[in-house]
């Protein structure tokens, strides 16, 4: 299975925003998904892309990304970080990410992997044995308003998140939401999706998401448009607000 291939955006190191200690993160290519807000475009396209300054994507072995995420493990050791598996989609190329998790976990890696959770559960439970912890973005609670921003409703995310999250109590799982000004920050949406995570069966932690603006330049490098191109990021007492209120819709589950 070393030599089973996959399509791989880049490989970052060093991270500390996706689990905890320094993380290396294998961010893929493709995704079903189509976020109007998506930082990293050139993420979406499963196919290789041409832009302006490179070309974005590569084939690699599961074997050639297994040697480059070990030359960090001993920044792993040293901050209790690990790999982390990201996309686009990790999800799009199952059996790809299922292996290159596999052969970390086998390796003594800390596991996690980010998601939408927008696939068949049977891709997700092949996968969970080798995860320590799940990202899962929640962006809307409201099917038809995911549709509308994200190219599909979100009944297979709700439902997964559901059975995840009831099926594994092992895992750590943590629901992240983007806040997006005007378009999911309303306190109905919020109460709505603060709802929803208080009756999971269990959920680690809770992490709402400030809205950033950082992938514009790669979109005009694409020689695409960004669709929200007149929403601003706002200033810091909006998002305390947002999570303020949010926290106040929780119990019991931790705000990060």
């Amino acid at each position: 299975m070393s030599e089973l291939s996959g399509r791989v955006l880049r490989i970052e190191r060093s991270s500390i925003h996706d689990g905890e200690g320094l993380r290396t993160v294998v961010f893929l290519k493709g995704c079903p998904l189509s976020c109007a807000w998506c930082s990293t475009p050139e993420s979406q396209s499963p196919e290789m892309e041409q832009g302006t300054d490179r070309i974005y994507g590569s084939i690699m072995s599961v074997d050639q990304v297994i040697k480059e995420v070990e030359k960090d493990k001993i920044f792993f050791f040293h901050s209790g970080g690990g790999m982390t598996i990201s996309g686009g989609e990790p999800l799009l190329q199952p059996a790809f990410t299922a292996e290159i998790l596999r052969q970390c976990k086998f390796l003594g890696m800390n596991t996690a992997m980010e998601s939408c959770l927008f696939a068949p559960f049977g891709e997700l439970q092949r996968i969970l044995s080798y995860l320590d912890t799940l990202y899962v973005d929640l962006k809307f609670y409201n099917g038809k308003k995911h549709e509308k921003y994200c190219g599909h409703d979100n009944a297979v995310i709700l439902d997964n998140i559901c059975r995840v999250t009831s099926e594994n109590q092992s895992l750590d799982v943590v629901i992240r939401i983007p806040l997006i000004p005007g378009i999911n920050d309303g306190y109905d949406e919020l109460a709505a999706a603060a709802e929803f995570c208080q009756e999971l069966p269990f959920v680690s932690a809770i992490q709402l998401l400030p809205y950033h603006r950082l992938g514009v330049p790669t979109y005009e490098k694409l020689g695409r448009s960004y669709r929200l191109k007149d929403i601003r990021p706002p200033e810091t007492e909006y998002f305390q607000n947002r999570k303020l209120y949010f926290s106040s819709c929780v119990k019991n589950i931790k705000l990060i």
